[in-house]
């Protein structure tokens, strides 16, 4: 029997980008360190000196817009902003802030009901871990040679041309990142260590980088036993952009990040304002129309198990990738829009920071900007408040999160859909188009007498005859109805 973790179906994530997200006059750094200013342009690369006491220093703003959980990219000891070249995984990078000031968001977290996910780069290592480190010193005399694959002697772990190219196999073929062998038991005790020290250290999950690179199923079994051994309530999500059927067998990884999502969101939604020429290796962006995009939803549905379903990691856009905003043109209703799938749609909701106050920026490194504090007059408040009710919805209704799924109506410019949980009813309709329109929906006869509007305002009453019932959408919005026996006011 599958099971997954029950916390992860009733979470809104926040995705962090811990030296971008913020600083705190707490954390002392030592004399002499220089940061570049806070807000510097990110494709100047560099460090903005954000720390995890920043974060804790804000858990109040997060709690407010209605976050429990949190993901944090890389915060083990790294020489790159990024943090995914790693040089210690025992130790949190102290311009983070150190082990102490985990501990401290640990627990401060934890005392508001906020989880949060680390991101395990398992895959490989930076030339400057330790292992490596002591093979570049000591070459084919190191008994650590077997931790990597290396591919003849000297080593070469720099290079500026081909001729001179590494010897050595490294993620992308980038020399900083020696890969890993966890063919070697060693290196996966070593690995099984991190991931269970930190699970006793009071983490709540792993987010997993490029874990298909570690084409070893039996690794992921083992490491999903390490791992629900300490708490079999952890989470582990994999970084995988594409159908990942292999890994989502109830064995190795509880869900992905699902950018099977992502792609038709952008299209359906924002499909008139798509940004001309940005493209994304398994995301395809063109206009669809709603009986496509209804394809889309119901295969992406039926791929998992429906308890992994609902652990899903849904994504708008992260890291990784531009601001779903940005790609959309700064289409704002669009925006928002996609965010109103994302909170009716079974999975886990994941909030790139600082999208909900309309940060927008191409590709990597420009979606790593510093999130603006100090500067209020940028913040799209409007958008921001809309985040913060949206969020306030999911949570209110159990439906939303955990309840049946069920197409009702997608033709044209108009989606709709019923999620249904212990007797609650809750239909949800867009209308992507630019005019009014009203959308015909047959309920059948499982029908309740009456429903009420919960979005986007507290709204009249409807009544279904004969199982069907006409709902007025405004262009390019959505409303959202719940049966009466179960609609208190959010």
């Amino acid at each position: 029997m599958i099971k997954t973790p029950d916390w992860i179906k009733h979470a809104v994530v926040y995705q962090i980008f811990p030296d971008r997200f913020a600083r705190s006059p707490r954390t002392q750094h030592p004399r002499g360190l220089k940061f570049k200013p806070w807000g510097s342009p990110p494709e100047e690369q560099g460090f903005q000196g954000g720390d995890l006491r920043g974060i804790v220093d804000k858990l109040d703003y997060l709690q407010d817009l209605g976050i429990n959980a949190l993901y944090l990219n890389p915060v083990f000891s790294s020489a790159t902003n990024h943090g995914y070249h790693t040089y210690d995984y025992m130790e949190v990078d102290p311009l983070l802030g150190g082990n102490a000031a985990l501990r401290e968001l640990l627990d401060a977290a934890h005392a508001k009901g906020i989880r949060v996910i680390l991101d395990g780069v398992f895959n490989h290592a930076s030339r400057g871990f330790w292992p490596f480190h002591h093979v570049l010193e000591n070459g084919p005399d190191s008994p650590y040679i077997d931790w990597f694959i290396i591919h003849n002697w000297p080593l070469r772990a720099y290079h500026s041309d081909e001729l001179n190219s590494h010897n050595y196999a490294a993620w992308w073929n980038l020399p900083a990142l020696p890969k890993l062998n966890t063919a070697n038991p060693g290196v996966r005790d070593y690995l099984f260590e991190v991931a269970r020290y930190w699970l006793e250290f009071g983490i709540d999950g792993w987010r997993l980088d490029v874990p298909t690179e570690i084409d070893d199923d039996d690794f992921w079994r083992e490491f999903r036993q390490e791992v629900k051994k300490i708490n079999p309530q952890a989470y582990i999500v994999g970084e995988i952009w594409h159908p990942a059927q292999r890994w989502l067998q109830g064995d190795m990884y509880d869900a992905v990040m699902n950018y099977v999502l992502t792609g038709p969101m952008l299209s359906f939604f924002g499909g008139k304002t798509l940004r001309p020429g940005y493209r994304k290796k398994y995301i395809e962006l063109a206009p669809i129309a709603a009986p496509i995009f209804a394809q889309e939803m119901e295969y992406m549905l039926k791929l998992y198990d429906w308890e992994i379903t609902t652990a899903q990691l849904n994504m708008l856009d992260s890291h990784d990738m531009a601001r779903a905003l940005w790609i959309m043109g700064n289409d704002k209703p669009a925006l928002k829009l996609c965010v109103l799938l994302m909170m009716t749609m079974p999975g886990a909701p994941c909030v790139y920071y600082g999208s909900e106050i309309g940060l927008s920026a191409g590709d990597d490194p420009y979606c790593r900007e510093a999130f603006p504090w100090d500067s209020p007059h940028l913040w799209d408040h409007e958008l921001h408040d809309f985040y913060r009710r949206v969020i306030r919805l999911r949570h209110h209704y159990p439906a939303l999160r955990t309840g049946h799924f069920e197409t009702l109506l997608a033709t044209g410019s108009s989606y709709a859909f019923r999620r249904q949980l212990d007797g609650e009813q809750m239909i949800v309709v867009f209308n992507a188009g630019s005019d009014l329109t009203s959308v015909p929906l047959d309920l059948g006869g499982t029908a309740p007498a009456s429903y009420k509007t919960v979005w986007p305002d507290q709204g009249p009453i409807l009544s279904p005859e004969q199982g069907r019932l006409v709902v007025a959408v405004p262009a390019r919005t959505a409303v959202i109805l719940v049966s009466m026996t179960h609609g208190a006011t959010p």
